[in-house]
């Protein structure tokens, strides 16, 4: 079964989401629409909305991640959905329970979705082929292979502030060789018809076959960033420093960091974005992620709207016609 089919329904519709590789413009466009209608519900006096009340989520972390789980937890509230925090540290699978046993006792429970982030590439595909038909399961991160979520809340920055796709220009920049951000950021980019994708890095942050992923590979970064509209800086992780990527942080800052200097290479109305957490004068410098053109703290926000919306969508398939996610405010 490919992984098209286990993330769809019969009628076409998400069943889960686990990566945006396959699938089709209009999915994505859809999560991105809903996300806006889902924009501002945070700042209303009562955050919430009655779309998924009595429903339980679980957020499912192997891996450590803050910022993450915090944000699907609160976009889960805001949907009035349950939630359910598993500290898989300190469960049961530390003491030699099986994954499938753990799942089988949160089915029992009668959980309707697992939020999964795991260290291996894969782990929320396995789940969702594992999974009783009646849950779904959304790919919070899974090793070096996807992060759906924060590619569309990437995709709905951009969105916001230079509209359609079909006419930019996109930078990566960093770790494109370890990143599953990087990844789903680039099938996201392709599907909704960017004009331009660029990697950009050393060559020993650089897949050999990247450039089969309809992406223009550039290794200087001056030259990368020469007119585009959005600059996606990666998190440079800290081991690849003891896996011979990479000499030294300091050298690779010198020609690979972004500041002043090398953003005046793109474009005036460029926007910085950066998933997190930063490394200052690691990948960025201060006066540019905390600078006028920086967008990251959006992103934070926007991630609540857009995990939002993938929740409402896939849970939501039951209660509205053809599939379509009522909108707050709407007739009940």
């Amino acid at each position: 079964m490919s992984v098209r089919d286990i993330q769809l329904d019969d009628k076409g519709r998400l069943r889960h989401f686990l990566t945006v590789e396959g699938l089709s413009r209009q999915i994505l466009t859809d999560i991105l629409d809903t996300a806006e209608s889902f924009a501002t519900v945070g700042e209303q006096a009562v955050k919430k909305v009655p779309l998924l009340r009595g429903k339980t989520i679980t957020n499912l972390f192997f891996e450590s991640s803050t910022r993450t789980r915090t944000t699907f937890e609160l976009a889960a509230k805001r949907l009035s959905a349950d939630v359910l925090n598993i500290n898989v540290a300190t469960s049961s699978t530390s003491k030699g329970e099986s994954m499938l046993d753990m799942l089988r006792n949160l089915e029992a429970m009668h959980c309707d979705m697992f939020v999964v982030r795991h260290n291996r590439s894969g782990a929320a595909h396995f789940i969702a082929r594992h999974v009783a038909p009646h849950i779904s399961v959304i790919n919070g991160g899974d090793g070096c292979h996807a992060h759906p979520t924060q590619a569309m809340l990437d995709m709905f920055t951009i969105r916001r502030h230079k509209g359609e796709f079909n006419k930019l220009k996109v930078a990566i920049v960093g770790d494109i060789l370890h990143s599953r951000v990087a990844r789903s950021q680039i099938h996201a980019l392709s599907i909704l018809g960017a004009h331009e994708i660029r990697v950009i890095g050393p060559k020993t942050l650089i897949p050999r076959d990247a450039s089969t992923f309809g992406v223009h590979v550039v290794h200087d970064l001056r030259a990368g960033l020469s007119d585009v509209d959005a600059v996606l800086m990666l998190r440079l992780q800290r081991e690849r420093m003891e896996g011979a990527f990479l000499p030294s942080e300091h050298e690779y800052f010198q020609l690979y960091g972004l500041n002043e200097d090398t953003l005046a290479h793109a474009k005036p109305d460029a926007i910085v974005l950066h998933p997190g957490p930063i490394n200052r004068g690691v990948e960025i410098d201060s006066r540019v992620a905390d600078g006028a053109r920086s967008v990251i703290l959006e992103q934070v926000t926007n991630g609540i709207a857009v995990r939002m919306a993938v929740m409402a969508m896939v849970l939501g398939r039951g209660n509205a016609d053809e599939g379509e996610v009522r909108r707050p405010g709407a007739e009940r």
